[in-house]
């Protein structure tokens, strides 16, 4: 091999060259866009494309799809004609995914656990599942119709975090952290915490895809080790753990100087942010140096995996820096016995979410921290489960539904106590603001200070961007 780098002596060897000095170019930029992140530099706080509202932000992804109509979408017509037969145009075998015969409409129960309540001073319903999120209505932005294109679960997570119905692209986290860079030298600027599984998608609801791997989103876990493989081996201390990290550096310093591939640089970053993780995740993780009083607000226990947990460690997370912090909480795909597992879903994310926003509001973390709940579809207004006479309504679920759904923002430069948006009087289709799914995800890199049609990667001949070639930032909803 030459030793003069001037002297490119083939084909191969100029196209390595040229290919590391692009990937270089890149990594050198996203690099000083973390350093100056670290810095008082008044340019690291105008984001990427224009001033940011919201400098972080928080992602909870309801995996299964809660029944919206149930907990935030009051529909008394509905609840009015409950055990009729569906319209016929709502009964559309291209559009439902387990239903099979023309269903009875199912409206939410005449229960006063399942009663609306106006709340606050912005006056918005929300069920009473959710009592203490009902105590912070006037900070929450929903959207009510919100609409998708996938009706299966796989499809429809990847198409709500990556912009595409298949395997491959970058999930919405690591755009931001691509984007943005990280706050934070010692932590992710990704970082992901899973209650259960995340059904369907897998791990690629928070992958990079075609990204450099850096911003991948990276798990942690509230009980055991917070990273697989992060503790030292037995018998290995932490000065001989520096040694192996640093000869495999020099080797992948090696391996980087003969052919050029970026992703050895990024993994070269990743194993020296791996070691100094090994001092910052413990300290991050121990949840047991909070007051009483935190706990209690939550509900967290600590030394257990729990939701709540996760929603404590989003907020430690953001406290330090982390971009982008995204919660999945399994169980949510009622197909049968809707009204009596809804209830006990709920009860496990009323209290934790709604502390949540109480903390960061105390905390003065709010104003510029986005929290998002979301899913990857709605329910349906009909029954599953019911026969055509009405019978067995008590046991029905809904099947998916991705005509129209509700979800909310808070903080991070949404409104205040305010709805967007209306669906029809039976809660099927949108009467008033239709938000796709691209819109949505415009509006979330909006709020962080990104153009999404600017914020693009060159991947197999072609610009590729979160929002595919559609989307629009929803004004709507933007304080």
């Amino acid at each position: 091999m030459n030793d003069n780098p001037f002297l490119i002596r083939n084909r191969r060897s100029f196209l390595q060259k040229s290919g590391f000095g692009f990937g270089g170019a890149a990594l050198a930029s996203l690099m000083n866009q973390d350093a100056a992140a670290s810095t008082n530099d008044p340019l690291a706080k105008l984001g990427l494309h224009h001033a940011p509202k919201a400098k972080r932000v928080i992602y909870i992804h309801l995996v299964g799809a809660p029944s919206h109509l149930d907990l935030f979408d009051f529909k008394p017509e509905l609840q009015k004609r409950t055990g009729e037969l569906c319209p016929d145009d709502f009964f559309d075998l291209n559009q439902l995914a387990f239903i099979r015969e023309q269903p009875n409409l199912l409206g939410t129960p005449k229960d006063d656990r399942f009663a609306f309540k106006k709340c606050g001073q912005s006056g918005t319903e929300i069920s009473n599942l959710l009592p203490k999120l009902q105590s912070m209505a006037d900070e929450i932005c929903f959207i009510k119709t919100l609409h998708t294109e996938q009706f299966n679960h796989a499809p429809a997570q990847m198409f709500a975090l990556t912009g595409f119905e298949r395997f491959g692209r970058p999930s919405i986290g690591s755009w931001a952290s691509y984007g943005l860079g990280s706050e934070n030298q010692n932590l992710p600027g990704f970082v992901v915490l899973i209650t259960g599984q995340v059904l369907g998608a897998g791990n690629s609801a928070f992958g990079s895809g075609f990204l450099p791997t850096i911003h991948q989103g990276v798990e942690f876990r509230s009980k055991g080790d917070p990273v697989l493989f992060l503790s030292n081996p037995d018998g290995v201390s932490h000065a001989e753990r520096k040694l192996v990290v640093d000869a495999v550096k020099d080797l992948n310093q090696v391996a980087l100087d003969d052919v050029g591939d970026p992703e050895i640089a990024t993994r070269i970053s990743q194993y020296e942010m791996a070691y100094r993780m090994q001092t910052s995740v413990p300290e991050l993780m121990d949840i047991k140096s909070e007051p009483q009083h935190i706990h209690e607000m939550y509900g967290t226990k600590p030394g257990e995996s729990s939701f709540a947990n996760n929603c404590l460690l989003a907020r430690r997370l953001v406290e330090r820096g982390v971009r982008f912090v995204q919660l999945f909480d399994q169980g949510w795909d009622h197909h049968g016995g809707v009204f009596n597992s809804l209830p006990k879903k709920a009860r496990q994310v009323d209290q934790p979410i709604a502390a949540l926003l109480r903390d960061l509001k105390e905390r003065g973390l709010l104003e510029d921290t986005l929290v998002v709940w979301n899913a990857e579809f709605g329910r349906t207004p009909m029954a599953q489960g019911a026969t055509g006479d009405g019978s067995k309504l008590s046991k029905a679920g809904r099947d998916h539904h991705k005509e129209a759904y509700t979800v909310w923002m808070a903080g991070g430069g949404t409104k205040r106590g305010h709805v967007y948006g209306e669906t029809d009087e039976l809660g099927y289709g949108i009467a008033k603001d239709p938000v796709h799914v691209h819109d949505f995800n415009a509006t979330i890199l909006h709020l962080l200070g990104i153009d999404h049609e600017r914020l693009t990667f060159r991947y197999q001949g072609r610009q590729f961007r979160l929002t595919d070639v559609h989307g629009e930032p929803v004004k709507g909803i933007l304080a």
